[in-house]
């Protein structure tokens, strides 16, 4: 796990999910449950046709570093993504060091849609990006047609800031918009 990661306290639970880090052996489940299916597939990044792709990324140290598991009831329903990075920063770097942002994303299982997992297990998220490394900027992308990416977006309270136009190639062979939205730690409520 990143360094800013690696510290926490693991696993985290909410009312109904368990958060866990990412390990090689989630590779096989990932894929058989959700991350193959071709609606699912269609909306991520580098989604991969077939295993032997998909393990040979899944398995890098940086992506498994950035990956947190979303169980329910002991099964895998579907997976985080938290990458940190220091903001851009004009030099020289003022003294204290750089503050830190990440980018959030999420896939969750077709069988575990419509039950307010993707939203409890995003607060969650939220809460471990804003409360333990403190991070001072969170942002997620997605496709202008995943509606129900964006809107889960909104549902947290992030603030929509870009409309890409054309700015991704599809696997599809299409040019894509994208949306990307953020919130400030300062903007963050964590629920109580």
């Amino acid at each position: 796990m990143a360094p800013i990661l690696a510290d926490l306290p693991w696993p985290r639970r909410t009312d109904r999910l368990v958060l866990r880090p990412a390990v090689p052996a989630d590779a096989e489940p990932t894929w058989r449950r959700y991350r193959r299916l071709p609606e699912i597939r269609w909306w991520l990044s580098g989604g991969d046709a077939d295993f032997t792709s998909y393990l040979a990324k899944y398995s890098d140290p940086a992506r498994l570093a950035a990956t947190l598991i979303v169980e329910h009831e002991g099964t895998i329903i579907g997976d985080l993504m938290l990458r940190v990075d220091d903001l851009w920063t004009q030099p020289p770097a003022p003294p204290g060091g750089v503050p830190r942002q990440a980018e959030i994303g999420w896939a969750l299982a077709p069988s575990a849609q419509g039950n307010g997992f993707a939203s409890e297990s995003a607060r969650e998220l939220l809460r471990i990006a804003f409360a333990d490394p403190r991070l001072h900027r969170v942002t997620a992308v997605c496709f202008t047609g995943n509606t129900p990416s964006w809107r889960l977006m909104e549902r947290l309270g992030m603030r929509r800031e870009q409309h890409s136009l054309k700015d991704a190639l599809h696997t599809s062979g299409e040019l894509m918009d994208s949306y990307m939205y953020a919130m400030l730690a300062e903007e963050w409520r964590p629920e109580r």
